[in-house]
């Protein structure tokens, strides 16, 4: 299985004027630009996905839905609560496991430090590897058997500005 994480892009900032609740964050008109050339970039690269699960939040989501139209992915996007930055990373494992094992390439969308811990958890077996996860970057990780825990290798880690000059 090929697993990739996203982050999202430049969202408004918390507690601007009409964004109290941190889920409702839309990303800034900015962020929809650059995600749409880093989605540019994504497309370069010839890559595609099987499967697309997104946080619900909304900066999270808008993310996924860029890349969606970019890529054309078929499927669509399928929002997880297990992707929500307040999750248990073993329950989104425990998800991709039953629910979709039958997918190769994964793209999960979701949130700062949820994807780095979850990242460093995959190539180390624990959390504490300081992966850094701009907004709009990208990593990509072979995993051979799914599990809570050491399991992957690192394919790339591009940050967003990388993919906007793919782009």
């Amino acid at each position: 299985m090929r697993l990739s994480l996203l982050r999202h892009g430049i969202a408004a900032e918390r507690g601007s004027s009409g964004n109290e609740h941190d889920s409702e964050r839309p990303l800034t008109a900015k962020g929809e630009r650059r995600m749409r050339r880093v989605a540019e970039g994504m497309q370069a690269l010839r890559l595609s996905y099987d499967l697309m699960l997104s946080s619900p939040y909304l900066r999270a989501k808008q993310t996924a839905e860029i890349v969606t139209q970019v890529l054309n992915t078929p499927k669509g996007v399928l929002l997880a609560e297990t992707l929500t930055p307040e999750s248990n990373p073993r329950q989104l494992i425990d998800v991709l496991r039953t629910d979709h094992r039958e997918e190769e390439d994964i793209l999960l969308v979701g949130h700062e430090p949820y994807l780095s811990r979850l990242i460093s958890t995959l190539l180390t077996g624990g959390p504490n590897l300081p992966v850094v996860m701009k907004r709009g970057g990208l990593c990509t990780l072979d995993v051979e058997t799914l599990r809570f825990g050491r399991c992957a290798s690192l394919v790339f880690l591009l940050t967003p500005r990388q993919l906007r000059r793919l782009a």
